[in-house]
């Protein structure tokens, strides 16, 4: 067994940076390996227990150290996304100041939003874990109120429709207008409420109650407890999501537009805007610039071996897909948006996911010729026999032709390809069934 926590609940990064931080999906990553120890009713409580009090710590120390200004907008550096700020952002800005990051704010929704279903689960049958339940809760909420409207309008940008990282410096407070995924993790902070689980805690619903009674504003900039009557299905949900309904629309327009982020091989890191339209800022003396790199990056920030300034990455497409599943567990056909953008084609938010899905599985599939995107036709992969059926993983593909770029080995994320292999094997045949 090996120990890596530090008593304070720090996470060390990676060996060459230990005090680097890493988006904190830890909590999010255990309850999925909870969720997969048995059926329910036969699944290692023991672990989920041990577990959810050491993520307890971390939680706190990201609330000790990463909340700059103690007003729950959060900061963190690297967040693994290497170059993709216009600034390396694990080092002291130019110009001092801080950088507060819509990434690190949403994540710690997203953190907040895995622990409070950890705390359901251990709550049933021991209501001890109500009280920390409702903690969760009520700071998801103290986040989402913070991202959207601290100093007016939060990190979001009405005129844009887009969240943004923002400079602080001395005499106010610079938005800096990069359309990045950073901009659309936000929309990964949903969580679907079962009134069943809240009916069985009766604290924690009369706590709920009381802020649905007295916090109704929240509903103006927040999903906020929502219930959807257009959709049978969601009978007793209740919606908790980071946007309001009509900020995601405007989000997933960005996203599922090919001239933005929606690439024939899934999301891009950056939107293709930025190749005709750089993002320029001046910092003192020196001016800085984030451009469409859509293959191996032209900068040498973290080593200039990875590239988030448009390639498409597997553990933020993985993502979304899931949070696009369970804004349509709630909204089920009432939500409908353009899929590509300005196609006129309609589709659910479940078909929405279908579709990136078929995307990304399209950087693995050889053509009539053998050709796999990911292998940028190289004539051996496609014909040799002792090569064409050896698929690798790489690290992240081109935003354009799906060239598998930057390690060719990394089976970690990459891997993700294989559960959505087996979620549209699933549907295929539950359709001819």
């Amino acid at each position: 067994r090996e120990w890596y926590m530090h008593p304070n609940g720090q996470i060390p990064a990676y060996e060459w940076n230990f005090s680097d931080v890493n988006p904190p999906v830890h909590a999010w990553a255990c309850w999925r390996v909870y969720q997969r120890t048995g059926p329910p009713g036969q699944r290692d409580r023991n672990f989920l227990s041990r577990v959810f009090q050491k993520l307890l710590l971390n939680f706190t120390w990201w609330v000790n150290r990463k909340d700059v200004r103690g007003r729950n907008i959060f900061a963190g550096g690297f967040l693994g996304l290497d170059n993709i700020g216009v600034f390396d952002r694990s080092k002291p800005l130019p110009n001092g100041g801080h950088l507060e990051q819509a990434d690190g704010t949403a994540w710690m929704a997203y953190y907040c939003s895995s622990m409070l279903s950890i705390a359901f689960e251990l709550a049933d049958g021991n209501p001890a874990y109500a009280d920390t339940a409702y903690k969760f809760f009520a700071h998801y909420v103290l986040i989402s109120e913070a991202m959207n409207t601290l100093d007016g309008s939060g990190l979001w940008d009405d005129e844009d429709g887009f969240y943004y990282d923002h400079l602080h410096v001395k005499g106010g407070s610079i938005p800096l207008k990069i359309r990045s995924i950073v901009g659309l993790i936000p929309l990964l902070t949903v969580d679907v409420l079962y009134e069943r689980v809240i009916e069985q805690l009766p604290e924690f619903r009369k706590r709920v109650a009381w802020m649905l009674r007295h916090r109704k504003n929240l509903s103006n900039f927040m999903t906020f407890l929502d219930k959807c009557e257009e959709n049978p299905n969601a009978e007793g949900l209740w919606l908790l999501a980071l946007p309001t309904r009509q900020r995601l629309e405007r989000m997933l327009a960005y996203m599922l537009d090919e001239k933005e982020f929606l690439s024939d091989y899934g999301i891009r890191s950056l939107s293709k805007y930025h190749e005709e339209n750089p993002f320029v800022c001046q910092i003192g003396n020196e001016e800085m610039t984030v451009s469409y790199v859509a293959g191996e990056s032209d900068s040498y920030m973290f080593g200039g071996n990875s590239n988030w300034r448009g390639p498409i990455w597997f553990p933020l497409n993985y993502l979304i897909l899931e949070a696009l599943e369970r804004y349509h567990q709630f909204y089920g056909d009432s939500f409908k948006v353009e899929c590509p953008t300005g196609s006129g084609n309609l589709m659910n938010l479940h078909e929405v996911a279908n579709e990136i899905r078929r995307r990304l599985v399209r950087l693995f599939l050889a053509d009539e010729k053998g050709n796999r995107p990911s292998y940028a036709r190289g004539p051996r992969f496609a014909n040799d026999p002792n090569w064409k059926d050896l698929i690798l993983f790489y690290e992240y593909f081109h935003g354009d032709t799906g060239r598998g770029l930057g390690a060719s080995h990394q089976t970690g994320w990459t891997a993700l390809v294989a559960p959505i292999l087996e979620t549209i094997a699933k549907e295929r045949t539950s359709k001819k069934e």
